[in-house]
């Protein structure tokens, strides 16, 4: 039993997030055979949350972390870095899940606090993990519906929730676009690339984690597993496939997965005067009542600022990579979107515009499960990965050392991803749902 690699992870853009913190140390890429107990593929949120989870139920196991490029290169340090705890699912119009509600919060709060202690354990800059909450801002009559329409939604869980009008938005944000917001307090809103680095440090310290090794087959060899990258090779019982849409690059759940690619811009550093003329909070996070909408950041010096990050359009790419004239359609948006939101900040070009890559599947199922004796993945986060991608690796470690949890309960008890329609077809009408819905989020 093998399977290949049938592409690598390509990314549009630079990984921002990673940019503003400075350089990183030199990677230390595989470069001979080696052996151990567990061979984790992918650094991000869940391959590291995997790995520090191996060693919470057995601190002497030998772990090998495989990354394909360098750590916060790829995905993590692409994302909007909103650990949400609450229902949100993408597809709805106003977050609200269908599903287990309450379960899926608290297994969310699960994730946050596993992050909250390694934030702690491994003396991660605090700045970039912090348990402010976040507003649902309204821009539209429509949206203020769906806030309270979700605030409705919440009061039958029984969670806070505070709403906020227009006034209040604006000061929060200096913008005068919004109409109102929806604050929920259990949100951490990261610096996503400095969580991942600081704990992919902190873990360097017990483990091995190899960068730009990117894993070319997994091969049966004998009763073990042989992991093979283009200058090396490990060798292991248990494989954790922490590669999330890139599952179906080996071969797994292959017509099964949607492949979105969503953009960001992030501005320079804003100088005294921009700042004053700017006005509002010096740190805040909002995402849209419309999941189509627009998605704003507000960063400090602490956090790799003063600069403000918005992130809108999507386009489906079943070939795993963004194409140059999706990201410079989604700039070109994102700019009159930052526009009309901060007049008094008009045509300040932004520093950095990226793609990033996101796995849906369409009835809304991760895959954390044995995909093969031995291999289990944890992959398919359905738009939330960096609490869904911390759930998966925790999952994903305790499944690998026979251990019965509510989190691999959860996801045991997860049908198959669905079967999607064939190509052309997929990406043609998913497009043109997603412009669609673009288009009636304009506002938002």
């Amino acid at each position: 039993m093998s399977y290949r690699a049938a592409r690598l992870p390509r990314h549009r853009g630079p990984a921002a997030w990673n940019t503003i913190l400075g350089p990183q140390p030199p990677a230390r890429p595989l470069t001979a055979k080696a052996t151990a107990d567990v061979v984790v593929v992918g650094a991000g949120f869940a391959g590291l949350s995997a790995a520090r989870r191996l060693l919470q139920i057995d601190p002497g196991l030998r772990v090998v972390v495989l990354e394909a490029g360098q750590v916060a290169e790829g995905a993590a340090g692409r994302n909007s870095g909103f650990m949400i705890d609450l229902p949100h699912d993408l597809t709805s119009d106003d977050y609200a899940g269908a599903g287990d509600d309450r379960g899926l919060t608290a297994l969310n709060r699960h994730a946050i606090g596993f992050a909250r202690e390694a934030v702690a354990e491994y003396q991660i800059d605090a700045a970039y993990f912090d348990p402010s909450g976040k507003v649902n801002g309204a821009a539209s009559d429509a949206a203020l519906a769906h806030n309270r329409s979700y605030a409705a939604h919440l009061e039958s869980l029984g969670e806070p929730f505070d709403m906020l009008d227009a006034q209040a938005m604006t000061a929060l944000t200096g913008s005068r676009h919004y109409l109102g917001g929806l604050y929920t307090p259990g949100t951490a809103v990261l610096q996503p690339a400095g969580y991942i680095r600081g704990l992919a440090a902190g873990l360097s310290d017990l483990i091995a984690v190899h960068e730009q090794s990117p894993v070319l087959s997994i091969d049966k060899a004998g009763t073990d597993w042989r992991v093979t990258t283009q200058g090396g090779a490990v060798t292991a019982p248990r494989v954790i496939l922490a590669t999330n849409g890139h599952l179906e690059s080996f071969g797994i759940a292959r017509g099964r997965l949607m492949h979105v690619m969503l953009f960001a811009i992030m501005t320079p550093a804003l100088s005294p005067d921009q700042q004053t003329a700017l006005g509002g909070a010096p740190r805040w996070g909002i995402t849209p009542s419309d999941p189509m909408g627009t998605t704003l950041r507000r960063i400090d010096a602490a956090q790799g600022g003063p600069r403000i990050v918005v992130r809108t359009c999507a386009a489906l790419r079943s070939g795993m990579e963004a194409r140059a004239s999706d990201l410079a359609r989604a700039a070109r948006v994102m700019q009159a979107k930052f526009d009309a939101r901060f007049p008094q900040l008009a045509g300040l070009p932004p520093e950095y515009a990226w793609a990033g890559h996101l796995c849906l599947s369409r009835n809304g199922v991760s895959v954390m499960k044995e995909v093969a004796p031995g291999v289990i993945a944890a992959c398919v986060q359905n738009g939330l990965g960096t609490a869904r991608g911390t759930l998966t690796g925790i999952g994903a470690a305790e499944l690998a050392m026979g251990l019965e949890t509510r989190v691999t309960w959860h996801f045991g008890a997860e049908v198959d991803p669905v079967r999607l329609p064939p190509q052309p077809l997929r990406d043609w009408a998913g497009n043109m749902v997603l412009r669609s819905r673009e288009w009636k989020a304009h506002a938002d």
